[in-house]
C-alpha cells in the first residue's frame, strides 16, 4: 500500500478547498495572528479597541476571529487549536477569509535547557515526526522555514530587546508518547525544543504562499531525567503582551 509517506509527489487535485467551505470577509486584515493559549486570547479579546469579526466552526464548537488595531493597522487573531490538523484547517479558513500574512506562536517542550534557558526559540527547521505536512510538501526528514522569515523574526526580537535562540524543533502528533529514547536521539540530532504544528504548519504556509513566521517560548522541560511541568499549566498568560505584542511586530514587518 502506497501510503502518504512513501510517495515521491503529493497528489493533486483536492476534491475541495477551504473557499469552499469559508466565505470570504470583506476588509478581512491582510495580517493574521493566532496562539494556542486561550488564556491570552481572552485577555486581548476583552479589550476595548478589539470587535469580532468572523467565526471558524468545527464540531468542538466555534471560534471567534478578532480585530484588533496595533499601530495604525487593523490585525486578526484567533484561538488555534491544538495539533496539527486542527490548526492547519484553522489557518485555512483564515486564508480563505482574506488573510495574507500569519504569525503563529506558541508553547513548546524543553529539550536543551541550556541553549533555550529564558529566550525565545526561532524554529529554521522542523523534524516532520507528524503526519500533516506530508499531504502539503512531498515527504523529507526535515523541512526548513524561509530564510526571510526567520531574518524578519530576527530583526524584531533585536528591535525589542529580547534574547533568542535558532534551534530546531522536533514534531509530534502524540504528547504521550515521547520517549526517552527518542527524546536523547532528537538532542542527539540538534533538535532544541519539541511542539506538535510547526511542520505542518511551515508545509501548509509554503504551499498556499502566505507569509509565515512562528517563534516559540519553553514551557515543561524535557531534558532532565524526569518531566517537569514547569509553567506549561497557565499557557502563557505571565507574558501575554510580551508575545502578543511581539506577534503583531511581526505582522508588521512580514
Amino acid at each position: 500500500m502506497n501510503v502518504i509517506f512513501q510517495r515521491a509527489e503529493i497528489s493533486e487535485p483536492a476534491l475541495f478547498s477551504p473557499s469552499d467551505t469559508t466565505k470570504k470577509v470583506e476588509y478581512f486584515p491582510e495580517i493574521c495572528v493566532s496562539t494556542f493559549s486561550e488564556n491570552i486570547i481572552q485577555k486581548f479579546s476583552s479589550l476595548s479597541n478589539t470587535e469580532k469579526i468572523a467565526e471558524l466552526y468545527t464540531a468542538n464548537g466555534i471560534i471567534p476571529v478578532y480585530k484588533s488595531r496595533y499601530k495604525g493597522t487593523d490585525i486578526a487573531f484567533y484561538l488555534s487549536r491544538v495539533g496539527a490538523p486542527a490548526c492547519v484547517v484553522g489557518f485555512e479558513e483564515v486564508v480563505a477569509m482574506g488573510a495574507k500574512k500569519f504569525v503563529l506562536f506558541g508553547s513548546c517542550g524543553v529539550l536543551d535547557g541550556e541553549k533555550v534557558k529564558d529566550s525565545i526559540i526561532i524554529p529554521v527547521s522542523a523534524v516532520r515526526d507528524e503526519g500533516t505536512s506530508y499531504h502539503y510538501i512531498a515527504p523529507s526528514p526535515e523541512i526548513e522555514a524561509d530564510a526571510h522569515s526567520i531574518q524578519t523574526l530576527e530583526n524584531v526580537l533585536t528591535n525589542c530587546g529580547y534574547p533568542y535562540v535558532k534551534g530546531k524543533t522536533w514534531i509530534s502528533d502524540t504528547i504521550y508518547r515521547e520517549t526517552i529514547p527518542t527524546i536523547q536521539e532528537r538532542r542527539q540530532e540538534g533538535c532544541l525544543v519539541a511542539e506538535m504544528e510547526c511542520a505542518s504548519m511551515l508545509a501548509v504556509a509554503k504551499y498556499r504562499h502566505i507569509p509565515f513566521i512562528q517563534f516559540l517560548y519553553g514551557a515543561d522541560n524535557l531534558s532532565s531525567d524526569t518531566w517537569e511541568i514547569r509553567d506549561l499549566n497557565l499557557h502563557g498568560l505571565n507574558n501575554a503582551e510580551k508575545y502578543m505584542v511581539l506577534a503583531f511586530e511581526c505582522g508588521l514587518a512580514i
